[in-house]
């Protein structure tokens, strides 16, 4: 059942209510009788971790770090020395 919110135009006072998709909303508030408007709340459902994001598929596991190919050595041609 999901929880409503509800917000008084009076008191200001803020009413969460376990309700019923189909049950009609609430109108009068609890504490001072006045207007009653549903708000909209911040969802409790947060997508955090790795998996979430475009860039977290079809990648290296974490702590495989991609290593430089070794052919991308600097490597100096070997010069003659006169002594």
């Amino acid at each position: 059942m999901p929880v409503y919110e509800y917000q008084c135009s009076g008191c200001g006072h803020i009413e969460e209510v376990f309700q019923k998709i189909s049950e009609s909303p609430l109108e009068v508030c609890p504490r001072c009788s006045g207007k009653l408007k549903k708000i909209i709340s911040q969802s409790a459902f947060h997508l955090k971790g790795s998996g979430w994001y475009v860039t977290d598929y079809g990648g290296t596991k974490s702590g495989s770090a991609s290593k430089e190919p070794s052919s991308e050595k600097s490597e100096k041609p070997a010069t003659k020395t006169d002594s």
